[in-house]
């Protein structure tokens, strides 16, 4: 059986940004996979479920009411490894292209303050499973050390 593409990626060269994980066609349709990793695989700690949650929260609801981006936003989730999310647009796009409204997306992040969207039990499965203090904390980090200095390396697979 054939390694999915994400498998084929060199994590142990993999660092922290936005990548192009895959692009597929549905019908006349291309839809872009962005890989957006916040933590180096395997060298950094992982990010808890509790911020993972919180962060997908968050970013799904400023993706989905994103005036040019809503329209095209397919899905926002977290990967299994907790290193990263996977951002699916509609659309032929390159990493690039979305620097800015990610920028726009972790800034909001960071600076959010309130009831996380969606946090109660009649709207999530798992509303109490939170943290919005470090959530805040890590989208501020990748915001300042990895989007605001984004270089051909942290949009580009590693070799």
């Amino acid at each position: 059986m054939d390694k999915i593409a994400s498998f084929t990626v060199n994590h142990l060269k993999l660092q922290p940004g936005v990548y192009v994980s895959r692009k597929d066609k549905l019908g006349e349709v291309v839809l872009t996979t962005f890989d957006i990793r916040m933590t180096k695989p395997n060298s950094e700690p992982v990010m808890n479920t509790a911020e993972v949650h919180t962060i997908e929260h968050l970013g799904a609801t400023f993706l989905r009411n994103n005036s040019a981006y809503g329209p095209k936003t397919v899905y926002f989730g977290p990967m299994g490894c907790r290193t990263g999310f996977y951002l699916i647009l509609s659309g032929d796009y390159e990493s690039k292209d979305i620097v800015d409204l990610l920028k726009d997306m972790y800034k909001f992040i960071s600076e959010f303050e309130g009831d996380v969207p969606g946090a109660a039990p009649r709207d999530c499965g798992n509303y109490l499973d939170m943290n919005l203090p470090m959530a805040k904390y890590l989208a501020n980090k990748f915001l300042n050390e990895v989007l605001l200095n984004i270089s051909d390396k942290n949009l580009n697979y590693p070799q």
